[in-house]
């Protein structure tokens, strides 16, 4: 259902240009009537907003039940940072956040982490972008289970592009949450993105999109 909340996020990755409609190609190289880069974020009122909808998400998801929030290098780094922001402005929820380095530091603190340094029993969280074929959360969870005996739980995305992933009948997020036993929460999926074209866009780019989601989607 296109509720009220995720018609104002869709229209301000729009504004961002960080969803953009058109003809693209995706990685995996399947046509596409849309594109997501939360790359593309990049003042500091688009940061505060964006971290607003994922604070908004997680304190609707968790509250506080949960001890940190990881971001995957390198997007999920000014995610996460925002997430943080947020949840203390607008929640009074104070969680510290982490993130990895691209290659192991061999001098001063060392690591592969930087920031909150995670502790057995830790409830930890994601904070990403997209999940198109999980490999950036497979990559994650190796990171995380180096760092101890702590428990992954959730995954906090913006967009749930729904695509099949390597299993007919499942998308790449089942088989991440079957996987790893994670929870995954987008703040939009593309039904909510398709709802949105449907009651804005031009009639031909919604059959197009519909094509699409008939041809690599699987919906709930």
């Amino acid at each position: 259902m296109l509720t009220q909340r995720k018609k104002e996020f869709i229209e301000f990755m729009l504004s961002a240009q960080v969803l953009r409609f058109g003809e693209f190609v995706t990685k995996s190289g399947r046509n596409t009537q849309y594109f997501v880069n939360t790359g593309l974020y990049r003042t500091g009122a688009q940061l505060s907003r964006l971290g607003g909808y994922y604070a908004a998400l997680v304190k609707e998801t968790l509250g506080s039940g949960f001890d940190a929030m990881f971001g995957p290098a390198y997007k999920g780094i000014p995610l996460a940072a925002a997430c943080a922001c947020a949840l203390w402005l607008d929640h009074n929820i104070d969680k510290p956040y982490f993130f990895n380095r691209k290659e192991a530091k061999d001098h001063g603190e060392g690591g592969v982490t930087v920031g909150y340094q995670p502790k057995d029993g830790d409830q930890i969280v994601i904070i990403e972008d997209v999940i198109t074929a999980g490999t950036a959360v497979r990559e994650s969870m190796s990171i995380l289970r180096a760092c101890g005996g702590i428990k992954v739980t959730d995954v906090f995305i913006s967009v749930d592009r729904c695509e099949v992933g390597q299993t007919p009948g499942k998308t790449a997020i089942m088989e991440v949450q079957e996987e790893f036993g994670l929870r995954v929460h987008p703040i939009v999926t593309v039904a909510d993105v398709h709802e949105y074209l449907k009651e804005n866009g031009d009639a031909a780019l919604v059959k197009a999109m519909e094509g699409y989601m008939e041809r690599y989607c699987v919906l709930g």
